[in-house]
């Protein structure tokens, strides 16, 4: 296939670039976009050398598949100009999530919908998806009636800069020196804070909306129950996520490991005697959800309640990894 990678410079068009070479994806032709900074950029993809384009009109002409990571502006005009061309785009940002008509896609939950596409497919929201893979498999096994979700996510996922700036922040404090915050609007090191999105009138970061809005979407439960609280942590890459879960019927301990041990791209952590649950460090370049802290939420009627605690690298399957396996999808669909 001619692929192309719209973003290809970007934290998350890197791991593009590394998750299509580390799957052996069968690309012919490799196309990278970037902004007017980035071109005359080399980068190196399965042993050969791609230099960085600038996008123009007729850049996706001959393209089968581009992947789009360059923000919500990029992706509205130039992913329907890439399907114009022909091409299915796969979209990393916000720009399509909601729109009808368009999926919301994570293979390992609904594929159905994925194969009905008519030329874009929207990657969800990273801790959309880390907190659906989670979920999915249990709701399959009893119904979810509420879902209660507070996020810590890693700063990978406000982008490159932001990342620089934690480990520069690192080093400041190391050496007795005041954290200096840019890319983010206050020091990340040694402090959290409220998702760095905006908050609405009704007191909900972008951030929080996002994740009850597209969860809804991809598990295709539009009257579904949950509220999120967000919040940025200091860990450069994967992000975590408490969730509190309601259940229409009853769902014990034990069948709830049974569905989570059967789901595919989700891996139990749970060893109570040595403490040991998900980690983001553990998570970090990791392709699985780790999923532990697996117990009966006690305030609930028997049965009903359960408490988890899920990480996902938030650049892998939150994000490129997540694109790639669409595009497997759709290709075992023509093969």
């Amino acid at each position: 296939m001619n692929v192309a990678i719209v973003g290809a410079t970007g934290a998350v068009g890197g791991e593009f670039l590394r998750v299509l070479e580390q799957r052996r994806f069968p690309v012919d032709e490799l196309r990278a976009f970037g902004s007017r900074r980035s071109a005359g950029r080399e980068l190196t993809f399965a042993g050969r050398t791609v230099r960085v384009a600038v996008l123009h009109d007729g850049c996706f002409r001959g393209v089968d598949l581009a992947f789009f990571s360059a923000g919500r502006a990029v992706s509205r005009e130039y992913a329907p100009a890439a399907v114009r061309a022909g091409a299915i785009a796969i979209d990393n940002s916000s720009a399509f999530r909601m729109e009808e008509g368009v999926p919301l896609g994570v293979p390992e939950i609904n594929p159905d919908a994925i194969r009905a596409h008519r030329g874009i497919i929207a990657v969800p929201n990273c801790t959309a998806i880390i907190l659906c893979m989670a979920v999915w498999p249990l709701h399959r096994a009893s119904r979810v009636q509420r879902i209660v979700a507070s996020t810590y996510q890693a700063v990978s996922g406000a982008g490159a800069r932001a990342l620089r700036e934690l480990h520069e922040q690192t080093r400041a404090v190391a050496a007795g020196a005041e954290p200096i915050a840019e890319a983010l609007p206050y020091p990340i090191v040694h402090n959290l804070f409220c998702h760095n999105s905006p908050v609405g009138p009704d007191g909900y970061n972008e951030e929080e909306s996002k994740v009850m809005a597209e969860t809804r979407k991809i598990m295709s439960e539009p009257a579904l129950a949950i509220t999120a609280t967000c919040v940025r942590v200091p860990v450069p890459r994967a992000h975590s996520a408490a969730i509190n879960l309601t259940f229409e019927k009853t769902m014990s301990e034990p069948d709830a490991r049974a569905a989570l041990a059967a789901a595919p791209g989700v891996r139990i952590v749970d060893d109570r005697a040595a403490n040991h649950f998900p980690m983001p460090r553990d998570a970090s370049g990791g392709d699985e959800v780790l999923v532990g802290r697996i117990r009966a939420d006690d305030s609930q009627p028997p049965g009903r309640g359960l408490n988890l605690f899920a990480c996902g690298d938030q650049l892998r399957k939150g994000a490129a990894l997540n694109g790639v396996q669409i595009a497997e999808l759709l290709l075992r669909c023509v093969q």
